[in-house]
């Protein structure tokens, strides 16, 4: 567990997403919390350095780019599991890998920069550990966004993420590409960060904010801010709830689940018969196992017995966790 300063709670709790694309953005945040831009930027680095927080920056979305995206899972046997891991982790369209306690006990997500480019990720990987993947790609969204809530006793807990009304999808030419990659580890935590990144690719400040501004306003940028370490801030439960429910109820069973504070993710996602039975992805946070399950159980209540079945798959380790990653 992590002890914050007062600033550094404020920072969490108010700019997990809202950070301006402007000249001074650091200055104009502190004069926000009523800091000096020295002392944001401060706190900022032993966020960072603690692992309170992934990153601070633009969270960007590969679909919304024209990328593909999928979750997958493979039954990795004990004895290789590591070995296999550090293959899958090695691949840099592999963005998040977890350990989940399961048959399946390796879940990993795969983004890259074209649709047709995830099968072959996929192929590849079974290529290469000799196991077979399972890919569970996402056919309806209910909800995506969690943000977390600190208080003054170190007690964390979780918040709807405000909306966000940017839609569409865009194309990227080559400067958008080398913005995204000069971006997705992170802003400089300099006075004018804008300006730096522009520096490092020959370009204006002028044109780096417009770039962003309009990624942000196309959703290619779903929100530019922290991005917490839950495990590391008190969220140490972290369970994938599934769902067997019947198909021509999943649309609006998913939608009253993605209503709850405590789920961060909901999804339809594809059954494989003999393998999966479940249709309806539900991801639940809490301070640990017990407040997991007993969420789990509202969800159960909340669904009124419209269910076959369900499980809970905890995450074991967090094998890999960074976001979309663009060639530079």
């Amino acid at each position: 567990m992590i002890t914050l300063t007062p600033l550094a709670r404020e920072v969490i709790n108010r700019f997990q997403g809202g950070f301006p694309i402007s000249e001074r953005p650091y200055s104009q945040i502190a004069a926000e919390l009523g800091a000096t831009e020295a002392a944001l930027t401060q706190t900022l680095e032993a966020l960072l350095e603690q692992g309170a927080l992934s990153r601070f920056g633009p969270l960007y979305d590969a679909a919304r780019l024209g990328g593909g995206l999928t979750l997958a899972a493979m039954t990795v046997p004990e004895a290789v599991f590591d070995k296999v891991a550090a293959q899958v982790n090695a691949l840099p369209e592999v963005a998040h890998n977890y350990r989940r306690e399961h048959v399946l006990n390796m879940w990993f997500v795969v983004a890259t920069e074209s649709l047709d480019a995830v099968p072959e990720v996929l192929r590849h990987i079974e290529q290469m550990t000799g196991i077979e993947v399972y890919s569970f790609p996402k056919e309806r969204e209910f909800y995506l966004g969690l943000w977390l809530q600190l208080d003054e006793e170190g007690g964390v807990s979780t918040v709807p993420a405000p909306l966000h009304a940017g839609g569409g999808s865009m194309i990227p030419d080559d400067l958008d590409r080398r913005i995204i990659a000069a971006t997705q580890d992170g802003l400089p935590l300099q006075e004018r960060p804008y300006a730096s990144v522009a520096e490092r690719l020959g370009v204006t400040q002028a044109d780096v904010i417009a770039r962003m501004s309009r990624m942000l306003e196309a959703g290619v940028i779903r929100r530019i801010g922290a991005i917490p370490n839950h495990y590391r801030l008190g969220l140490r439960g972290n369970g994938m709830t599934v769902w067997d429910v019947p198909d021509d109820e999943v649309a609006a069973l998913g939608a009253r689940i993605g209503q709850l504070d405590f789920v961060s993710h909901c999804y339809q996602r594809p059954r494989y018969p003999g393998v999966w039975r479940y249709n309806l992805f539900a991801m639940v946070h809490g301070t640990g196992r017990l407040e997991v399950l007993t969420k789990t159980e509202q969800l159960a209540a909340l669904l009124d017995g419209h269910y076959y079945a369900y499980d809970v798959l905890f995450s074991g380790a967090v094998l890999k966790k960074t976001g979309l990653r663009l060639a530079a």
